[in-house]
């Protein structure tokens, strides 16, 4: 495994974002672990994350794109590091989009904020995780109601490597509707990797209990 994704995780579990025990998912899932973008709140979390998303989409998709678009709500604040990022690492502008939640009427009008989005803009999405693939079917259509731009891909932080609305991983699934590019920083295979009998941090998360129920939720949900 390569060296950035064993800091990533280590990244994650340090600031408390991905956890393991018993959660409910928004999908309606009763998941072993859960991963929470929200609980990145001090300036260095937020630089050092902009700054693996920056680094992961210039990797994968290169430097040939223009506006950085997060969905609500946690997509706002990746967007916007990354786009941060991306100037301090590559020395490129981009600008930062994202959606509301309600249609604005008045001041700084409509559904978007940010950057307007333009005829000919080539966009790159990112956001937290995605399970299912519901926040893409709420979001993408705005995006593209917007502006004729291209979608160039999805950067998310973890790929949880499960179904989405069918048989097919949901990644590869907004792949297949919206013609776009998927990837992560890091795949949720590679955690267990990582992680099975390691102690982190004085004790050992994914222990035989904690993998027994992995591999059974796997079993269930699992691609």
């Amino acid at each position: 495994m390569e060296a950035y994704k064993k800091e990533f995780i280590e990244f994650m579990l340090d600031s408390g974002v991905l956890r393991f025990g018993d959660f409910t998912l928004k999908s309606g899932r009763k998941s072993p672990f859960f991963m929470n973008a929200g609980l990145y709140v001090t300036g260095t979390q937020l630089m050092r994350l902009g700054e693996y998303y920056a680094k992961a989409i210039h990797d994968t998709y290169g430097d040939d794109f223009d506006v950085v678009f997060g969905p609500a709500y946690k997509g706002i604040p990746i967007s916007v590091a990354t786009a941060i990022a991306y100037a301090k690492l590559y020395g490129r502008e981009v600008r930062y989009c994202s959606n509301r939640k309600e249609i604005k009427d008045h001041g700084d009008v409509g559904i978007l904020l940010g950057s307007p989005l333009k005829d000919g803009d080539r966009v790159v999405v990112v956001e937290d995780v995605t399970t299912s693939g519901k926040s893409m079917e709420e979001t993408l259509p705005i995006v593209k109601a917007a502006a004729d731009v291209t979608l160039v891909g999805l950067m998310v932080s973890l790929n949880r490597c499960e179904r989405g609305k069918g048989d097919k991983g949901a990644l590869d699934e907004i792949r297949e509707v919206y013609g776009m590019e998927t990837a992560a920083i890091v795949s949720m295979k590679e955690v267990i990797e990582y992680l099975d009998g390691r102690e982190v941090n004085g004790t050992v998360l994914i222990d035989e209990a904690m993998r027994a129920k992995l591999d059974a939720y796997y079993a269930e949900y699992g691609v």
